[in-house]
């Protein structure tokens, strides 16, 4: 396989490039590489927070990739985004380098902690792998930390430790997941999501259960007792799976209770009470991925005090149900949600919160998503007061479908649709009232919408 390859070059002094060393789990496979003692230089197509930061660690980073920014590379890793006909990876190929996928350094690179916990699921990965660093954290196991958004207990997506556990929000997008060594796997949920990857929910679950079964005989899989469909995925394994679920499975809440908008539970364990966890995350499902934490925290062997201590000091990651502010006595909160399912969660907890109108602006993300689930959007989103959409994202992908927003909107009762973000801003500008809520939600740039309002600057 190339990821045991990959695990002879991951050693002090070798020189490693990274095309698109500014993305969000590029740059933190160049922070750990970096702090393995290997010598690392990267590309991106532009300048960036985040590529200063490397600069300033000691990475050199190249704006614009082109063959001569390979230097003395000895191996090459490679974004998702980064093709054969990428001008770095050609070069590469000529030079007969080996290249090889982000995914397949994290796995190699895992395989050198004794627990490697993998978060797995269609949504609430980031909210629950942040959870699970919380309970690490908590519990001072001095952990390694991969999570796809931005934490603010690590002031970042990511953490070098010196513990021997690492933590990984694994996606199944491209199979990715395929590539890690995981000594507990968790599977949130199974949903039909990245069909311009997966041919259909049968294919899905055929890699989710790919996934579980790189879990060691003596490992472990936790799994969602709610979810009919990871239990069809993991029928007949072989492996320990441990299941939690709201109220069924082996880890289980009880005496749920609310104030003002967030719960407060039991968890039980095999029917007797573990821990007692009170979350300032608002929604059910903020429930469900706090059980699938305890779980995974009860997987490691880690205390039902670092549990509850890690739970209540949650707050949620960056682009999970963020406040951002108020314009117009408005309160203004983002949301990365891109999925209907995750929709559904958030505008649940939206409405569930007494504000006067939930304004939800939508942004959807990538046209294969957009076309495959479109009945789906046009149902949950029906669900605010009023729904404003901006233009699809097109992320990866080029209009081969012919599909807008505008399509989404003239089926959605009362909605409206923008061709560009600063027509939004200003839509909102107009409508925004005391007693609403405005979400921006989407898993692009939408976010910048939100910022636009509470700091009346931007698009102004």
């Amino acid at each position: 396989m190339a990821d045991s390859s990959i695990q002879a070059y991951l050693t002090p002094g070798r020189r490693v490039h990274l095309v698109g060393i500014g993305g969000v789990s590029m740059s933190p496979l160049a922070e750990v590489l970096h702090g393995m003692g290997l010598s690392v230089t990267g590309s991106d197509l532009r300048e960036s927070a985040v590529v200063e930061h490397l600069r300033s660690i000691g990475i050199q980073v190249s704006i614009g990739q082109h063959p001569e920014n390979l230097g003395a590379a000895e191996l090459v890793i490679r974004t998702a985004a980064a093709h054969d006909s990428n001008p770095e990876i050609a070069q590469a190929r000529r030079q007969g380098l080996p290249v090889f996928e982000r995914a397949q350094a994290w796995g190699a690179i895992m395989r050198g902690y004794r627990n490697a916990l993998c978060i797995s699921g269609t949504h609430g990965k980031t909210t629950t792998t942040s959870m699970c660093t919380h309970i690490a954290m908590a519990a001072q196991t001095d952990p390694t930390v991969m999570i796809g958004g931005t934490l603010p207990l690590l002031g970042a997506g990511h953490r070098v430790g010196q513990g021997d556990t690492i933590i990984l929000e694994s996606c199944e997008y491209c199979n990715s997941f395929l590539s890690f060594f995981p000594t507990v796997a968790v599977i949130l949920n199974i949903e039909a999501d990245h069909l311009d990857f997966f041919k259909d929910l049968d294919d899905i679950e055929h890699s989710f259960r790919a996934f579980a079964d790189l879990v060691p005989q003596d490992g472990l899989i936790v799994a969602n007792r709610d979810d009919p469909n990871t239990m069809h995925t993991l029928a007949g394994e072989t492996r320990r799976v441990l299941t939690f679920g709201l109220e069924e499975g082996e880890v289980h809440g009880a005496n749920l209770t609310w104030e003002k908008g967030m719960p407060a539970f039991d968890v039980l364990y095999r029917e007797k009470p573990f821990a007692h966890v009170s979350l300032q995350v608002p929604g059910l499902h903020n429930v469900k991925n706090a059980l699938a934490a305890a779980a995974a925290a009860i997987a490691l062997n880690l205390p039902a005090a670092a549990v509850e201590q890690g739970l209540a000091a949650f707050h949620g990651a960056g682009r999970r149900f963020e406040r951002k502010g108020t314009y117009n006595g408005a309160v203004v909160y983002d949301d990365y949600a891109h999925h209907p399912g995750e929709l559904e969660a958030l505008l649940d907890t939206a409405q569930a919160l007494g504000y006067e109108r939930v304004i939800c602006a939508f942004q959807p993300h990538t046209y294969t998503r957009t076309h495959a689930l479109f009945d789906d959007f046009v149902k949950v989103l029906q669900k605010p007061d009023l729904c404003l959409l901006a233009e699809i994202f097109a992320a990866r992908e080029d209009n081969e479908l012919g599909i807008s927003s505008q399509d989404l909107a003239d089926k959605i009762p009362g909605s409206q649709a923008f061709v560009t973000l600063p027509e939004l801003t200003a839509r909102l500008r107009e409508i925004a009232r005391p007693g609403d809520l405005i979400l921006t939600v989407g898993a692009g740039d939408i976010y910048t919408v939100g910022d636009a309002l509470v700091s009346q600057s931007l698009y102004s």
